[in-house]
């Protein structure tokens, strides 16, 4: 007796894995900078036990090229440096994720007020213009020197000159969003003010914020690497980007070692989040959605 398999007894591919690989298929760049930030974000979290202590000196093993007792090779101090380039991608991501998120907030709000509130637009948006006028270096270098350098004065340095890019993203959304003829028709019937920004208004604005949002989060890791870079940033005893880079320019000729690694590594973690946010572009706006 010969039994034969029905094609209706084969198990289909479950549902939850169909639904990822059509996403996949349909969103490549929001696959891949997604995986590469979570590795790194894998990375960082587990340096602690993956890594040796980046702050340990040994001059006797200085500028070691790489090999399999240093992965990445040592420093002029006799620092590892793949302990030290770990360490400094939790300063990075650390910066890169509190600046989105803050300056995401305050932009939100100043640009639902502008866009919603003409007055308020004269005034706000005069400074948001005036804020944008000066480079963002310049301006985190410029408040940096005010206070004592520190990581929670370099994010708010970085954050100040990021809220003008997302105010002005958002103010043209609730523009454009306030002239539509439901919006008006809730304003003829009588609906608050308060009401109508956070029930009609702001669900709308959610879409291109998250997109501008990844953008601030590399923006703000390559300005703080820059700010380490010229001593303006975090301390240098705090391992960072910047601050690893900075420490072996001198030594480039025979060391390059010690700046060409945690360089591909902000070169990575920027082009991760900058393929994520493109994805989250193409795959957030209708009009791109129904093209592709």
């Amino acid at each position: 007796m010969t039994s034969a398999i029905a094609l209706d007894d084969v198990a289909p591919c479950p549902p939850v894995l169909a639904r990822a690989a059509d996403a996949i298929r349909r969103n490549p760049t929001i696959f891949i900078g997604a995986l590469l930030l979570a590795a790194l974000v894998t990375i960082a979290v587990l340096a602690p036990l993956v890594a040796a202590d980046p702050f340990r000196q040994a001059p006797i093993n200085r500028l070691r090229p790489p090999s399999e007792r240093w992965w990445f090779g040592t420093d002029q101090f006799g620092r590892d440096v793949f302990s030290r380039t770990l360490y400094g991608a939790r300063v990075s991501l650390i910066v890169g994720i509190s600046v989105a998120l803050v300056a995401s907030l305050i932009g939100l709000a100043i640009g639902l007020a502008c866009g919603y509130f003409r007055t308020l637009d004269a005034i706000l948006m005069r400074v948001m213009d005036g804020l944008m006028a000066i480079p963002s270096i310049l301006l985190a270098i410029a408040l940096i020197t005010l206070t004592r350098p520190g990581l929670g004065v370099v994010i708010a340095a970085i954050v100040i000159p990021e809220v003008p890019r997302v105010a002005r993203v958002v103010r043209s959304v609730v523009l454009s969003i306030r002239g539509q003829p439901y919006v008006e028709s809730a304003i003829a019937g009588g609906t608050r003010s308060l009401k109508l920004l956070l029930r009609h208004i702001l669900p709308n604005t959610l879409a291109p914020l998250i997109v501008q949002a990844t953008y601030v989060c590399a923006s703000a890791m390559l300005i703080e690497a820059g700010l380490s870079f010229l001593g303006a940033g975090v301390p240098p005893e705090i391992p960072s980007w910047g601050n690893i880079i900075a420490q072996g320019r001198t030594f480039f000729q025979i060391a390059p070692w010690s700046i060409l690694i945690p360089g591909a590594f902000l070169a990575v973690t920027v082009l991760a989040v900058n393929m994520l946010g493109d994805g989250l572009r193409d795959r957030l706006d209708p009009r791109l959605a129904r093209r592709m």
